[in-house]
């Protein structure tokens, strides 16, 4: 489930049709919530909170024994039954269903996920280090999307409605 049909339409070509796509509604998070032995939340909104797209009257309506697991856990979960728990005491139950919502999942595979993070920020690391800071960031607009602080200002708006902030836009 997407909220981008495009996004449905490659994944579907890229697996010939080898599993079902949905466009993301209520009525179709809904109707699949009620039918899913397993549910993976996955929601992400870069910077901000997670929005509740599950909600607890929908997980009510799950089979006892279905799982949940809220990767969005980190960003407040996507899921309404969700809150953080850790990787020594990973799980508990909602209404029969089990759900798994460990904060900083990687962290279960620390080797994994650190070569992970570094491949993908490696980089960026080299642009800063050749270039420095204020350059680097007035010529790689990407790199400069990902500056959240800029000499004690929030400059990503998510961030800042998501924690109530002033939001001050990027000036170099």
């Amino acid at each position: 489930m997407d909220i981008s049909v495009e996004r449905l339409r490659t994944l579907s070509e890229i697996l010939h049709g080898n599993f079902e796509t949905l466009a993301s509604s209520p009525f179709n998070v809904a109707h699949t919530v009620r039918t899913a032995d397993l549910l993976i939340g996955a929601v992400l909104v870069k910077g901000a909170k997670a929005p509740k797209v599950v909600t607890r009257e929908m997980v009510s309506t799950m089979k006892p024994g279905s799982v949940i697991v809220d990767v969005a856990v980190d960003q407040g979960g996507c899921v309404e039954t969700t809150h953080a728990t850790s990787h020594s005491d990973p799980t508990y139950y909602v209404d029969g269903v089990l759900h798994y919502c460990v904060a900083n999942m990687p962290g279960a595979v620390p080797r994994t996920s650190t070569n992970g993070l570094s491949n993908a920020t490696l980089p960026y690391v080299i642009e800063l280090a050749d270039r420095g800071f204020e350059a680097a960031i007035a010529a790689d607009k990407s790199l400069a999307r990902g500056v959240n602080i800029y000499q004690g200002k929030v400059t990503y708006q998510a961030v800042a409605e998501a924690f109530d902030l002033p939001y001050t836009p990027l000036k170099i």
